[in-house]
């Protein structure tokens, strides 16, 4: 194979002109003389066929066709950085990327507060963050697809190598708009006289596992719904009844527009989870983790 004749060096020497407008400058910056950063420049030009630099008075400025390779140039440039940082990174036990769920029913600002502050201690670790629903979220940390579920909820699967540790409770609350026709019915409700009204559901993300059904009363009257916030928007629209997490919608409950309403099954808090694989060591992970659990009294559904 022929060797290209775009290289690191020519976008670098090509960088310094441009921003100090001559070769001589050019050369002082980069500890090299102006007849070094010329050749490179015209042998260049001669491989290419193009025009990069043409003079204008005392500076060199580039051509069109100069300007475009300049820019995808400095993209290069700027991904050979993040390599070399992200490979140090690896050596010194640093993961350059985490895949972390957080899971619907938990609010995310105090979450994102945290993964902030890593981040303005570790700018070069990449975070990817995805929003799941019950058995899904169990489902993409045993197929390797995250790192950690942030509000992991009951039942743990049963496959060895994961560890859990609790975060925060989510305190059920069945609650209808106010013009339902549940709050006409006598309390507490019986599962029957719920099962015969229309429940809003909240997706479980689950793609091949089995979907959790956890808190579901009505028996075949299902409204389906991508996320929390989609469904506590259509309990107040009225569309359905359904339990929603109590912090969350304290304000709707004060203003009225929710109501709760008292059950005879009773749904006590369920805990929720920090939950990632024993094997992975990774320190981004760690810290974060006790990031999160150094702040788990702010963390609320």
């Amino acid at each position: 194979m022929s060797q290209l004749p775009i290289t690191l060096e020519a976008i670098t020497v090509l960088d310094a002109i441009e921003k100090r407008g001559s070769y001589a400058s050019a050369a002082e910056l980069l500890g090299k003389v102006p007849s070094a950063l010329s050749y490179i420049v015209q042998k260049l030009e001669e491989q290419l066929e193009v025009t990069i630099f043409q003079k204008q008075g005392r500076r060199s400025v580039l051509t069109p066709a100069g300007k475009h390779l300049l820019l995808e140039g400095r993209l290069i440039l700027e991904a050979v950085e993040r390599l070399a940082v992200r490979t140090q990174t690896i050596a010194n036990g640093w993961e350059p990327k985490l895949n972390i769920a957080i899971e619907s029913i938990l609010q995310s600002k105090v979450i994102f507060s945290v993964l902030n502050e890593f981040l303005k201690s570790h700018p070069s670790v990449e975070i990817d963050i995805s929003e799941e629903i019950m058995n899904g979220a169990w489902e993409s940390l045993v197929d390797d697809k995250i790192d950690m579920i942030i509000g992991a909820s009951h039942p743990i699967p049963k496959q060895k190598g994961i560890q859990t540790l609790y975060l925060c409770d989510f305190d059920p609350v069945f609650v209808v708009s106010p013009d339902h026709p549940l709050t006409r019915e006598q309390h507490p409700l019986s599962n029957e006289i719920i099962a015969t009204h229309r429940a809003v559901v909240a997706h479980d993300t689950a793609r091949q596992w089995i979907a959790n059904t956890t808190a579901v009363i009505s028996e075949d009257r299902y409204f389906y719904v991508p996320s929390l916030e989609y469904k506590i928007n259509a309990q107040l629209a009225g569309i359905g009844c359904g339990f929603l997490p109590r912090q969350r919608i304290q304000k709707y409950l004060r203003s009225g527009e929710l109501i709760e309403l008292q059950i005879e099954q009773i749904h006590p808090p369920m805990p929720l989870f920090l939950a990632w694989k024993i094997v992975n060591q990774g320190k981004a992970l760690k810290t974060i983790r006790e990031m999160l659990l150094a702040r788990k009294a702010e963390i609320k559904c």
